[in-house]
């Protein structure tokens, strides 16, 4: 049964609960619950985080704690009865636990640690509280650093400061807002003063003066690593200074035993000392820690002879040192403690023991040794600061450890009342003694006691260090053999001070022998008193002392023996009548040093003080006496304080008038002293001192006098500095004579009561008189009225123990009053007078309010003097701020406090009289705008910091409540026909500012802060929202003053996430669109203003999803009621649509989001600007802002493009144009010719040349019509050098690649949409496809190509589907053009292009396996984009597609025609140059077709279409049949050709491989021969027979358009397409005869050979995930993401891969064939021209240094690669003709082949043509006929140089221009005009020259031997050319002439038998320039004939 608890009420869970019950409610540790009933064990109730769940918990799970009920029942609330302290500390923790975790991920590394640290002191301190166990000044201290921590991690952490008194949270509603103010002032200076150290000491809450910090050492020693010692040890830790070269503390032992173990058990884990009160100024000395190391045993280590075992001698060991300094950074973060190894080290000479740390840290490396490297002292130390009582507590288990409290030597900067202590510190220095006849130096032992007056030693008086207790005597260490002992050993006497007058020091010295008995013979003794005669002690100083003679059989029982005899030199001269038969000799020639340092707070050395104390000794003496008081020592004062002010009034009484004067002084000078910092704690020492033991009942009166006598003489005396130090003591001079009257008032029954008060009348006379002075001449002056005004205020209370509160107010009224006017005085004197006047507003006498009748005119008159005067406002202010918190009512702040406090205080009354006092309307006015402007600047100004929010809350509170109150005075007054627009403005303003406040954002603080704000003043927003559409409502007509002012600022206000606050401020719009309808009929301005200021608020980040919903929603609802609905509700869906492309936009900017999103998402937003909104001036905005991402993103051609729309705009005009943006007020056609230019720019940085040129020549039109010829020749050289840029620099083609983004979660301008993005250089689709994911983290890659469903398109998901498409160009016209280069052809290609094409191959009808390509359709899928690419952005959406299907015939048709097109294209490039470096690639491109037609590539197509069964069945075909044929038969004619090249090329080791091809040739001809059987006779490189072209192509056609169609790049289909874009597999269905089939394109190379000639083309690579494993070595490297991709990917991803682009044949095949297989010279040189100069452009295979390859051919080894080749070749040829499989298994770089390996040099060869005239050529055909004139023209290249390392080769382009792919073929050659070749065209300048040898010239001559006239040959003609190519390519640079022999195979034989000479450099000596231009042009001729 459920019963309500009566005491279970709160508690706090301490254990986590899950809930795992019905209705349980889930808990987690440290959360509290507030209980409402209980159940046998178990409560049902709510946490206090989730008060709106209720549950049941186990009662075992929760700690109950007390609290308080209120309003018992259903809605009772309960407040834990505890300290508000731990509350507050509880919430503050939980706080701070989130953010703390946060700056850890946030990388704020030090801060975390930080507050972890402060967390975990805040967790002690709370359970220290709780424990209840604290003293009240222990729950105080505790308090003030609880407080201290809070404001430190909330200020760091950027939360609100709290405003505390006495360390309790205040209630804003129980104080003065002055009050708060001031609070707010002084928890911000504690935060800034704690911030520096969290745990150090600080001021709190008007603290005068800050105590300077001790810092402690915490040293504990682990262990001592020994092994060579063996005996006990002592180790003594000190403080040393080694600049000073000193110790600075006692000394801490640990006695250790031969173990290493402390001595005394107890010890073990306690061996700690503290070394204490080292201040700030010490931690900058240079301190070291050092440790002595004492062994105690024989006199040798190692020597056990010398002297008995039972003797045990002190003998010094080794020393360590560390550096404090070198640790106190690590010591000072760490704030624990932190261990460290001191490495001992031992004195190479004993007598140097003294020095030896010195020596350590000086590293005087001669002077020590290291014994061995395992001695060392382990040791922890840890820095702690604060005083000893705090440290006490803050480490109750460190002292518990038996802790060792190491004073330093001397008093501490800080000397506490009744710290006594009695210290004196002995050093023995050294000694100088005798041999004493010895053969050796003696072993010298010191033993100490110290004796009192009878004789009596001492007990427990000497110290070695601290840790271990004190003895009655001290043995001193033994040097070894040393006459001349250092010891530099510091022992502390603690001396009892009763004991100490009459005690002495007594030094005996002993020999100890190393003999066997081992005995210590005694030969002297010295002595020292500890006090002198005059009573003083031992003075800190070096004492010599006498050494006395004496043996074993001399007895000390009669001390005073000895005592009589003088201990040093100064005791000599005090007693010269020494008799010399005394028992005691002294011994002349030794001597004996001792130092002594007394610590003392009760014993002096000093003289004058003793004399003071002892005055009545010296009654003649007491004027010198009492003068030298000022030269004794502060601390010496301090300590004998009390007894000195005794003896001085003592001495006042004794005479006044002869001593008054002097004790008055006297007395300043003590009162002054205690000001000191260093003394100002002994102030309570005085105060105890006047109030308990002061007896001078008769001081006042020369107390009084004297004063007077100083302030009467100021106004005459130059030198003033006793007054000023007169002046200064004021306050305890008062307290003297006010204590001295009431002594004297109690011994004699108020006796002389009347001169008592007249005698102080006469002494504020006189103040008033000293500061009535004129001090602007005299600074002496002005400094004595400067101390009297700072005192002043400090006597009041004084006097008000004898006079009443009206009495001294009216002293202090007339004093006051005295001081002259601000004009009078300097600026430092006002302050002084302000200050003064504020501490007499905060003293206790100001709290009574007779006296502030008093002092209030006085007061308000000074500060009305200076606030008129603008002097000194921050005092004034200050001033009123305590005046207005004193009767209960920053600089600025305190002003607006005191503002604040006063509307607060005022009622509805209140507000009522004011707003009836105005005579008129005017002066109304006038109040309301002033205080509206008020409050408005109180919010926008930062009046109070970010952080006061208690402050900012209160403000707002106040001012909301006084708007309530002055809108109804507004309304009544300005509304009707006393409209006034200003005051109604000037309140809109002010209520928009207070809604929009941050300090009211409520949703960006957490929950129970927002708690606690609601509950103590609620929303705010809300309060003033409706005020504000009250006052709306009741503008009526004059509304439509504020429309479209006030549009903006209420946009604004909807903003406000508060759904209440927009529910009622979003009608007004309507409201607005209604009146303007009513006046103007249409609301044009509401509907612009609108849209401008929701475009600027939404990207400063306001509004919301919901926000848009709601707009839309409200704004209907109201719209559909009226009559302009259509408009309205057109308006309204703009709206809410343009608030959807903004709040995406706005997602986009302030998200980490790519530049592709940004992007993206403007172009969206600024075409809703121009196309649906037509906002132009917006759009222009937008158009600037896409332009700035596209420069950040380095897009500078889509820059150019977006600029370019703003250009479009703008005419070629003169209108004036207003500054804008960045642009400045300029006409229309500069504005234009500005960003024309700035277009052009990027264009040119872009390499978008051609886009430029039109803007050039816009430009240029203008430039001409104006005459401006310096423009106009600028624009024209621009617009040239735009032309040489594309013909000369390189390009890359980019990739393109269709993305779809399907699904819901998408933003709304991509959401289920498909678009083509242009890819960025060289990137791949993997790499793209990578990219997008990357933008789209939560997107989700498809794996198929297909358009997706429904389900997909609705989904909460995001999908992304990639594959990469081929460019269909506009420009065919271009492309298809002879004479236009392929750098050209390459743009076109790629730019302006706005379809795209992807093939999917699919199986239409059953599928024959036996040969799948019967039915293998390809589904042909064409893009058609909204705008070309490139344009304003890199990718652009789709807006319509074209689906086709090819039939498997003509797919056939265009693999077989694609691959006999590159096949040519090949094969010219090895016939036609002279230079051939490397014929790898012929051999791998023509093994790969062969191979594969071999084992069944073309066999398939004729098993599939040549069958009688698919004839019969598809009559429409015969036609696509017979071209088929026809392609299979060029192929094979083109494959003979190539081998006959292959064959002259061939390196001798490949000669293997060409001998397959040339097998698999014919079993390839022979399969072919049943359909051709002429082919037995096509081979000139079988057969070795001529065949004539006629025979070889006769039935070939011109190329036509169609003919150049490409399949899909990856598609299987590709067979004898292009090998760069090839597949690894057909697809999942494609059978193992497929396999042999994509042979026939490509054998498994992956990468056909042939593809690295494209590399060399201007033409674009795949981004495809094609396969790199067959290129070179360097290509594989330079792309392992390719290969990669390869392996990664099934063959279905094939299908998504773009197809090949189309492109024109590259080269025509030869013209005629001669026996060899070679072509005639002229076509040689044709090919040259077609396939000269080419430079690899844009294969993604090659890095960017590989693509960038320059002109000039590489240096390479001709054997470098030989002896790795041949072997590898010959052991993986049956890998490189393998049918294809899927490339996982193969090895990275499987194929990477050496291929300078078959590189051998040739002879010289001469260039054929200048670059410039190859450059303007037009690019012809070969001619078919075997009649046509025979050319001796041939060309070369410089060579073909350079090993696979760029793709293929480096092409030198010295010699021709640069590449442009061959035209479609013709068979004539009308179309070649003459002037092509002529020789007087401008040629660049020849190439390098060359020097010919004999053979050669004459060669030349026959060359030279007759022109020809160019004229047209019959186009069946072909000259037969005995020219015969060269075996062997030559080594670069060394041009070759051709021998043009008739014949061929006598020149081969001839090449062969010749032995090669060395290479040489030819050259052309000067002269023979004009010959070589001869011969070109002459060749030219024949070339036309």
């Amino acid at each position: 049964m459920w019963t309500p608890t009566e005491e279970e009420k709160y508690g706090v869970v301490i254990c986590s609960f899950r809930g795992s019950v019905p209705q349980g409610l889930v808990l987690e540790i440290g959360e509290t619950v507030q209980i409402l009933e209980k159940c046998e064990g178990w409560y049902r109730g709510v946490s206090t985080k989730k008060p709106n769940i209720k549950g049941i918990f186990p009662a075992n799970y929760i700690h109950l704690k007390k609290a308080i009920v209120s309003n018992r029942g259903q809605y009772e609330t309960v407040v834990p009865l505890e300290d508000s302290i731990v509350t507050e500390v509880t919430a503050t923790l939980q706080e701070w636990a989130s953010l703390w975790k946060q700056l850890y991920v946030k990388h704020k590394v030090d801060l975390f640690y930080k507050l972890r640290h402060v967390m975990n002191e805040l967790i002690d301190l709370r359970r220290q509280l709780l424990s209840g166990h604290l003293t009240q000044d222990q729950v105080r201290e505790v308090k003030r650093h609880i407080t201290v921590r809070l404001d430190w991690g909330n200020e760091h952490l950027g939360l609100d400061l709290v405003p505390r008194k006495d360390f309790e949270v205040v209630d804003s509603d129980q104080i003065s807002v002055s009050d708060l103010y001031k609070m707010h002032l002084s928890s911000r200076q504690s935060v800034q003063q704690s911030t520096s150290q969290v745990d150090t000491m600080r001021p709190r809450h008007g603290e005068t003066c800050r105590m300077p910090v001790p810092h402690h050492f915490f040293l504990s020693l682990k262990s001592f690593t020994y092994n060579t010692i063996g005996e006990d040890t002592d180790v003594f830790f000190s403080l040393y200074d080694m600049r000073e070269g000193k110790q600075i503390s006692e000394r801490f032992l640990v006695r250790l035993n031969k173990n290493g173990g402390p001595r005394n058990p107890e010890k073990i884990e306690r061996m700690c000392a503290l070394f204490t009160d080292l201040s700030s100024k010490d931690m900058k000395r240079d301190l070291y820690i050092i440790a002595h190391v004492i062994r105690i045993g024989r006199m040798l280590l190692n020597d056990s002879k010398k002297g008995p075992a039972h003797l045990h001698y002190r003998r010094p060991y080794g020393c360590a040192v560390l550096s404090i300094l070198d640790v106190l950074q690590s010591l000072t973060e760490l704030k624990e403690e932190k261990d460290f190894v001191l490495k001992v080290y031992t004195c190479n000479n004993e007598s140097e023991w003294s020095q030896i740390h010195e020596n350590i840290i000086r590293k005087s490396s001669a002077k020590y040794s290291a014994p061995s490297a395992s001695h060392g002292l382990i040791i922890s130390l840890q820095l702690l600061r604060g005083d000893m009582e705090q440290i006490r507590r803050e480490n109750p288990m460190t002292f518990n450890r038996g802790l060792a409290i190491t004073r330093k030597l001397g008093f501490p900067d800080v000397i506490m009342p009744g710290d006594i202590r009695n210290d004196l510190y002995l050093t023995l220095e050294k000694g100088d003694f005798e041999r004493g006849g010895k053969s050796v130096q003696k072993n010298i032992e010191v033993t100490m006691y110290v004796l009192y007056a009878d004789g009596e030693i001492l007990k427990d008086c000497i110290s070695l260090g601290s840790g271990e207790p004190n003895r009655s005597s001290y043995h001193s260490f033994v040097l070894y053999h040393s006459n001349s002992p250092r010891w530099g050993e510091i022992i502390k006497l603690p001396i009892p001070i009763d004991r100490f007058r009459g005690s002495h020091l007594r030094f005996e010295f002993r020999h100890c022998s190393t003999k066997d008995k081992g005995e210590k013979k005694l030969f002297g003794f010295a002595f020292s008193p500890l006090m002198r005669d005059d009573g003083t002690t031992l003075s800190d100083d070096i004492h010599e002392l006498y050494v006395y003679k004496c043996d074993e059989n001399s007895t000390f029982n009669n001390h005073a023996l000895y005592l009589g005899l003088p201990c040093c030199k100064e005791d000599y001269s005090g007693c010269p009548n020494i008799p010399s038969s005394l028992i005691f000799q002294r011994s002349t020639k030794e001597s004996f040093f001792i130092s002594t340092q007394l610590s003392s707070t009760k014993l002096t050395q000093n003289v004058d003080l003793l004399a003071l104390l002892k005055w009545k000794a010296f009654p003649d003496r007491i004027m010198d006496i009492l003068g030298r008081l000022r030269h004794v020592n502060g601390e010496e004062i301090v300590k004998f304080l009390q007894d000195i002010l005794d003896t001085l009034f003592v001495i006042l009484d004794d005479n006044t008038e002869k001593y008054g004067l002097l004790v008055f002084q006297s007395l300043v000078f003590i009162i002054n002293l205690l000001r000191d910092i260093k003394y100002f704690h002994f102030r309570p020492v005085m105060d105890t001192y006047i109030q308990k033991h002061f007896a001078g009942a008769l001081a006042y009166k020369e107390l009084i006098r004297c004063l007077k006598w100083y302030m009467d003489c100021s106004a005459e005396l130059i030198r003033q500095d006793h007054i000023q130090e007169a002046m200064r003591a004021l306050e305890y001079l008062f307290k003297f004579i006010v204590q001295s009257r009431i002594l004297y008032s109690r011994a004699t029954c108020g006796m002389e009561e009347d001169q008592f008060r007249s005698s102080i009348q006469e002494l504020f006379q006189s103040i008033r008189f000293v500061l009535s002075l004129d001090s602007r001449n005299s600074e002496t002056l002005l400094f004595t009225q400067a101390a009297l005004l700072n005192s002043f205020p400090t006597i009041f209370d004084e006097l008000l123990q004898m006079f009443t509160v009206q009495e001294v107010a009216e002293f202090v009224r007339g004093t006051l009053g005295s001081m002259p006017s601000t004009v009078h005085i300097g600026q430092s004197m006002d302050v002084v007078k302000l200050q003064s006047i504020a501490r007499t507003v905060d003293s206790r006498l100001f709290s009574f309010s007779e006296s502030r009748r008093i002092l209030l005119p006085v007061v308000l008159h000074h500060i009305h003097l200076h606030l008129r005067q603008q002097k000194e406002l921050l005092i004034c202010s200050g001033i009123l701020g305590s005046i207005f918190s004193i009767i209960k009512t920053s600089s600025l702040g305190e002003y607006v406090s005191c503002l604040l406090s006063l509307l607060r205080q005022m009622c509805d009354t209140h507000y009522q009289h004011l707003l009836d006092n105005f005579q008129s309307k005017d002066e109304l006015k006038e109040f309301l705008l002033k205080i509206f402007c008020v409050f408005r600047n109180l919010m926008k100004m930062s009046v109070f910091p970010r952080d006061w929010m208690v402050m900012r809350l209160l403000t707002s509170n106040i001012i909301v409540t006084t708007v309530q109150y002055l809108s109804s005075a507004l309304h009544k007054n300005f509304t009707e026909t006393d409209f006034d627009f200003k005051v109604w403005n000037s309140y809109f303003s002010l209520a928009v500012l207070f809604i929009n406040q941050p300090s009211l954002q409520l949703e960006i603080i957490t929950s129970s802060k927002r708690k606690k704000i609601l509950d103590k003043y609620g929303d705010m927003r809300v309060m003033m929202a409706y005020e504000l559409f009250s006052m709306w409502q009741n503008l009526g007509e004059h509304k439509i003053h504020f429309i479209p002012g006030m549009i903006g600022p209420f946009l604004g206000v909807t903003l406000v996430p508060q759904p209440e606050v927009r529910n009622i401020m979003i009608p007004i719009f309507h409201d607005m669109m209604d009146w303007e309808q009513r006046k103007n009929g249409n609301f044009k301005q509401v509907e612009a203003e609108l849209i401008d200021k929701l475009d600027s608020m939404v990207s400063e980040g306001k509004g919301d999803e919901s926000y848009r919903e709601l707009f839309g929603l409200l704004l209907l609802e109201k719209v559909e009621q009226e009559t302009w609905r259509e408009t309205g509700i057109s308006f309204v869906t703009s709206v809410t649509r343009l608030m959807e492309r903004l709040l995406d936009y706005r997602d986009c900017m302030k998200g980490e989001e790519t530049e592709n999103k940004k992007i993206g998402c403007t172009v969206n937003l600024m075409n809703f600007y121009k196309s649906e909104i037509n906002k132009e001036e917006m759009y222009i905005r937008y158009i600037h802002k896409l332009c700035d991402m596209h420069l950040q993103a380095e897009n500078y051609t889509e820059a150019a493009f977006t600029l370019l729309l703003y250009c479009e705009l703008l005419q070629w005009e003169e209108r004036p144009l207003r500054e804008f943006l960045h642009y400045p007020s300029q006409t229309e056609w500069q504005r234009k010719e500005g960003l024309c230019r700035k277009i052009i720019h990027y264009f040119n940085k872009g390499k978008s040349w051609e886009f430029g040129i039109p803007l050039c020549r816009e430009l240029a039109c203008q430039y001409e019509s104006l005459y401006d010829y310096q423009s106009l020749s600028w624009i024209r050289k621009m617009e040239a050098s735009y032309y040489d840029n594309i013909m000369e620099q390189q390009r890359l083609e980019p990739e393109f690649f269709r993305v779809g983004f399907y699904g819901r979660k998408f933003p709304f301008f991509l959401r289920n949409k498909e678009y083509v993005c242009r890819g960025h250089d060289y990137e791949r689709l993997e790499a793209f496809q990578q990219r997008m994911l990357s933008e789209f983290p939560q997107a989700v890659a498809m794996q198929h190509p297909n358009h997706p469903d429904d389900a997909i398109l609705q989904c909460d998901a995001q999908y992304l589907q990639i594959y990469a498409v081929t460019p269909i160009p506009d420009y065919v016209d271009v492309l298809q053009m002879d004479r236009v280069p392929d750098r050209v052809k390459s743009f076109y290609r790629v730019n302006n292009v706005r379809k795209f094409r992807y093939d999917r191959p699919f199986h239409k009808g059953p599928k024959d396996k036996e040969n799948e390509f019967k039915s293998l359709w390809i589904e042909r899928t064409t893009l058609t984009l909204t705008h070309s690419l490139p344009g304003i952005s890199r990718w652009f959406e789709v807006e319509r597609r074209e689906l086709v299907e090819v039939s498997p015939l003509e797919n056939a048709i265009q693999v077989v025609e694609n691959k006999n097109q590159e096949l040519r294209a090949l094969i010219s490039q090895y016939q036609h140059k002279q230079v051939h470096s490397n014929i790898n690639l012929l051999s791998m491109c023509l093994n790969g077709v062969i191979d594969a037609a071999v084992n069944g590539g073309i066999a398939r197509y004729q098993e599939a279409f040549f069958d009688k069964d698919y004839i019969t069945k598809h009559p429409g075909d015969a036609e696509k049949i017979t071209q088929l044929k026809e392609l299979m038969q060029e192929q094979v004619h083109i494959l003979g050709v190539g081998l006959a090249v292959h064959e002259k090329f061939v390196h001798p080791e490949m000669r293997p491989l060409h001998k397959k091809l040339i097998d698999q040739f014919q079993m390839m001809r022979a399969s072919l021969y049943h359909e051709f059987p002429g082919l037995d006779k096509l081979s000139p490189a079988c057969s070795g027979t001529s065949t004539p072209r006629g025979n070889v192509l006769a039935s070939h056609s011109p190329m036509s358009p169609e003919s150049m169609k490409m399949t899909h790049r990856h598609s299987p289909m590709n067979l004898m397409g292009t090998g760069r874009h090839s597949s690894s597999s057909l697809s999942s269905h494609a059978s193992s005869e497929a396999g042999n089939v994509v042979m026939l394109g490509d054998s498994n190379m992956g990468e056909a050979p042939e593809d690295l000639y494209h590399h060399m083309q201007a033409s674009p690579s795949s981004s495809s995930l094609s396969s790199t494993h067959s290129a070179p070595s360097q290509m594989i490297t330079s792309a392992p993401s390719s290969a990669r991709d390869k392996y990664r990917h099934a063959r279905e991803m094939m299908l998504l891969l773009p197809t090949h682009r189309d492109r024109p044949s590259s080269a025509m095949y030869p013209a005629a064939i001669l026996e060899n297989g070679q072509l005639p010279n002229f076509q040689r040189a044709l090919f040259q021209q077609v396939v000269g100069a080419c430079k690899p452009c844009s294969d993604p295979n090659l890095s960017v240094a590989e693509k960038a390859v320059p002109a000039a051919p590489s240096s390479w080894s001709l054997d470098s690669g030989a002896r790795e080749a041949q072997p590898f070749l010959s052991a993986h040829t049956g890998c490189i003709l393998a049918p294809p499989v899927p490339p996982r298994s193969l090895l990275h770089g499987h194929y990477s082949l050496h291929f300078d390996a078959f590189h051998h040099p040739l002879g010289d060869t001469p260039p054929a043509l200048p670059a410039r005239t190859l450059r303007k050529s037009p690019l012809h055909p070969i001619p078919a006929s075997p009649t046509s004139p025979q050319s001796g023209l041939d060309g070369s290249n410089s060579t073909l140089s350079g090993s696979a390392s760029s793709g293929v080769s480096s092409l030198s382009e010295s010699n021709f221009g640069h590449s442009s792919e061959a035209p479609p073929r013709t068979d004539t050659m009308d179309s070649m005009p003459s002037q092509a070749w002529n020789a007087d065209e401008d040629l660049e300048p020849p190439y390098l020259p060359v020097h010919y040898s004999l053979s050669e010239s004459a060669v030349l001559d026959s060359i030279k031997a007759q022109p020809c006239r160019s004229h047209s040959a019959p186009g069946c003609v072909i000259p037969q050319d005995p020219m015969d190519p060269p075996a062997l390519p030559p080594k670069p640079y060394h041009p070759r002439l051709p021998a043009l022999e008739h014949d061929e195979g006598v020149l081969l034989r001839e090449e062969a038998e010749r032995p090669r000479g060395l290479h040489r450099k030819a050259s052309l000596p000067p002269g023979s320039v004009k010959e070589e231009q001869a011969r070109m042009a002459w060749e030219h001729g024949r070339g036309e004939q």
